[in-house]
């Protein structure tokens, strides 16, 4: 194993918040990506995080810029770089993630792998530059809602993850349903390679019979494939507030009447005006999961009478 390297920079806790939502070519471009994680140094002060970014070869000066773009707050601050001597530099960076338990649902790192509980659904899903390893609030609440929708006797057919990130919210859907038909996209095709891989990890299977999942890269849902396999009973959109209100046209239309959504990647303070925009299609809240400032909504859509 040669030698890795880490840079460290001083973040807030919304900027370590939103970094799932930050899509930067200049870091998806590397080869192999980065692994880019956050943490909160000092529980004293809950607003100062940091940023720790971990590269298989010495970044230059335009990555360290490009890795500067994610957190503006540290501008003006010198990045810490770190030669890893003889390390495995993606161990090292798994190390302080904690698993999640959301549920019935164990999310974890081959790092702590041995800490799955009994009787959970575990899943393995790697540290990496592609977001949505559980650890962030808004994938954690979409798991319990997931979870919570099958408590209640739920039962989904056709099922699609919007913006799926690594397929960790498709893999869950298709454990509580297992003879659905699903369907996971983003519009970031390293998003639907690390997706693929992952299946490939957990055990699921791809393609586009029941029980299958497939992968389609694809604006929201602009994709003839996604069109073809509407209407969706159950659709999950795991994405960011305007992106949510812009497409909640489109989204509605590919939900099936009585059809459930969830929509996730929103701040407390945006939760009026996305059910807003999703009611004026016709959707009505009908359940809301809040992990800290971050809520997770449930809504339906109501079927038409004659």
């Amino acid at each position: 194993m040669s030698d890795s390297w880490k840079v460290t920079l001083p973040c807030t806790k919304a900027e370590a918040e939103s970094l799932q939502f930050i899509d930067i070519a200049e870091l998806v471009a590397i080869d192999p990506p980065p692994v880019l994680m956050t943490s909160e140094p000092d529980p004293t002060r809950p607003d100062d995080w940091q940023l720790d970014g971990y590269f298989e070869t010495e970044p230059d000066a335009g990555t360290l810029a490009a890795l500067r773009t994610l957190v503006p707050s540290a501008e003006g601050q010198e990045a810490v770089v770190e030669r890893i001597v003889e390390e495995d530099w993606v161990t090292l960076s798994q190390a302080g993630i904690e698993p999640v338990r959301a549920g019935r649902f164990f999310v974890h790192t081959s790092s702590n792998a041995e800490r799955i509980p009994a009787g959970a659904k575990a899943f393995l899903i790697e540290a990496g530059l592609a977001f949505g390893t559980g650890q962030h609030e808004t994938t954690t609440g979409c798991l319990m809602m997931l979870d919570r929708l099958k408590r209640q006797g739920n039962h989904y057919r056709d099922v699609i993850d919007l913006g799926t990130g690594t397929g960790l919210l498709a893999f869950a859907a298709m454990h509580l349903w297992p003879r659905a038909f699903a369907t996971a996209t983003d519009i970031d095709p390293i998003a639907i390679d690390v997706t693929a891989e992952n299946a490939e990890l957990n055990g699921i299977r791809l393609g586009r019979r029941e029980g299958r999942l497939a992968l389609v890269v694809a604006p929201g849902v602009e994709h003839r494939t996604i069109k073809r396999r509407a209407p969706y009973d159950l659709i999950i959109a795991n994405i960011l507030a305007g992106p949510l209100i812009e497409m909640a046209p489109s989204i509605a239309a590919e939900l099936d009447e009585g059809g459930t959504l969830i929509l996730a990647g929103l701040l407390d303070s945006q939760a009026r005006r996305v059910a807003t925009a999703y009611r004026r299609q016709g959707l009505r809240l009908a359940g809301r999961i809040d992990r800290g400032e971050w809520p997770t909504l449930m809504l339906r859509k109501r079927r038409r009478y004659a």
